[in-house]
């Protein structure tokens, strides 16, 4: 494997003079080499720099997954200036406090977005200008910068200090905090992807249908293969026709996804099943996974599903399952190289193997800080302890267990309840298809958990059958008390559920004001 380089641009041009003709980014009908990606985003980053663009400068990047989101990305860290990913499902009041936020300089956007650009331009500040991503009627078009022909800069990069990109959490449990990641950051990342997936240079092709501006897709399924001589296919929406298709035009070898899109593809026509037969290893990020999703798939279509972790803070990964050797059922894996992980409690103490404590991390791969925002970057470490805020413990073999967010934990008459594992029973029920846990405030109980549940399409279920199946396999303050059939389940782009939205819903059903 390829050692890392402290910054990407290097770390690119390293592997475009190693693979020059080797292919870079992938689409059914196209193909773009090393030595291709390397030359357009050498003449993006030397058009940035004769259009004023500084070092340190801060650019925004709206755009559907496509290899001119790669090509834009590498181009604004080429000319020494920091990518900052747009959630393409904001809305205009949330992408303006984002690229506020931010002071961008520039935003790049793709044309099939111009109608919600229009919506939040206002908000940009009068120097900031922008550039278009295909056909419209922008003054600034990445085809007319990439055909200027500039000589790209060459900054004076300091890895360990200078960001390449501002992330901007999910927003899952408030406003978004936008977490700083530095060239070292991501080059070690990226790294200790390659070695923990055992991924092969020449060989592997990243399938990505989760959104770029997501750190499990932009770290995993596009810097990784870049980085390191294998192939990245972009997926510009989660259609599993439209997926299928991709991985046999492309051969896609590693799918890169969330639990909901596993458990929809548990329920593929036998016919399409042919269309994975180049897939070797699946990955499952951004939420706990079910184990009866994951057994469902597996015997389904024979390939593993690999599932890890590891919040925005840490660029993203910190632990996945081994390819070779044991995988343990509901756990989230072993730390991946170069990164450290243990068990702390409220107090910052490390707690013994078997016993529940906060997850904490550190590392090459973990965040400098939150843009402008000190004393939640220090409220965050324990020392050089990062605390991730997931609730969880380590066997006496050293694999990581989570069983929930800090902040999901239910206090029912004075227990602790965790949503995950109400959850995991809901989704052994032969008719539930998606299931959310949370908790509710009750004036006799404290809390009391409430299941929202989505039941597989065409099937009679109602509340009172759910409450008995949990009844079997519960104890009696972890059942629920109430449960609610929904068609679906809110999410955010990267398919992740949204809890925050199932307790407003309760909220507003009962009448009293949002905490959130």
């Amino acid at each position: 494997m390829q050692r890392a380089h402290a910054d990407i641009p290097g770390a690119f041009r390293a592997a475009a003079a190693r693979w020059p003709t080797a292919t870079a980014i992938a689409l059914p009908d196209a193909e773009w080499s090393f030595r291709e990606v390397d030359q357009l985003s050498d003449r993006l980053a030397g058009a940035l720099a004769v259009q004023g663009l500084r070092e340190g400068d801060r650019v925004g990047l709206y755009c559907p997954n496509s290899p001119e989101f790669a090509i834009v990305y590498l181009g604004i860290v080429k000319a020494g200036a920091t990518v900052v990913p747009v959630n393409l499902l904001l809305n205009p009041k949330e992408v303006a406090f984002i690229l506020s936020d931010a002071g961008v300089s520039a935003l790049f956007f793709h044309a099939a977005l111009t109608e919600q650009v229009q919506a939040f331009r206002h908000c940009l500040s009068a120097s900031t200008w922008t550039v278009s991503i295909g056909a419209g009627d922008e003054a600034a078009h990445l085809d007319r910068l990439l055909g200027q022909g500039q000589e790209p800069p060459a900054p004076a990069l300091d890895p360990a200090q200078d960001l390449a990109v501002i992330l901007y959490t999910s927003g899952t449990t408030g406003r978004p905090k936008g977490a700083m990641l530095t060239h070292a950051n991501l080059t070690a990342n990226a790294l200790s992807v390659a070695e923990g997936l055992e991924l092969k240079a020449g060989e592997d092709r990243l399938l990505v249908v989760l959104p770029l501006f997501h750190a499990f897709a932009a770290t995993v399924g596009m810097l990784t293969p870049l980085l390191h001589g294998m192939s990245f296919v972009p997926v510009p929406r989660f259609e599993p026709a439209l997926v299928n298709d991709c991985i046999a035009a492309t051969g896609a070898t590693v799918f890169l996804g969330v639990p909901s899109m596993y458990a929809l593809f548990s329920r593929l026509e036998p016919d399409k099943l042919v269309h994975w037969r180049s897939v070797r290893v699946c990955v499952s990020g951004g939420a706990a996974l079910p184990q009866a999703v994951r057994q469902a798939f597996e015997e389904r279509f024979g390939v593993p599903v690999l599932e890890g972790d590891g919040p925005t803070e840490c660029s993203p990964v910190t632990c996945v399952n081994p390819r070779q050797g044991v995988r343990k059922a509901g756990s989230v894996g072993l730390p991946v190289p170069n990164v450290e992980m243990c068990i702390l409690d409220d107090l910052g103490r490390p707690v013994p193997d078997g016993e529940m404590g906060e997850v904490c991390v550190r590392g090459p791969n973990v965040m400098k800080g939150y843009w402008n925002l000190p004393e939640e970057t220090a409220q965050s470490f324990t020392g050089d302890w990062f605390r991730t805020g997931d609730l969880g413990y380590r066997d006496a073999d050293g694999y990581f267990f989570l069983v929930d967010r800090k902040k999901d934990l239910i206090i029912v008459n004075g227990m602790n309840v965790y949503p995950r594992m109400i959850e995991e029973v809901l989704y052994r029920h032969p008719k539930i298809a998606e299931a959310a846990v949370v908790g509710e405030y009750h004036r006799l109980h404290g809390e009391i958990p409430v299941a929202h549940v989505v039941p597989i399409a065409g099937a009679q279920l109602d509340a009172a059958e759910v409450r008995a199946w949990c009844r079997q396999h519960l104890g009696r303050h972890e059942v629920p008390r109430r449960t609610l059939l929904r068609e679906s389940l809110p999410k955010n782009a990267a398919g992740k559920i949204l809890k925050r939205e199932l307790r407003r819903d309760g909220e507003l059903e009962r009448g009293v004001a949002s905490r959130d």
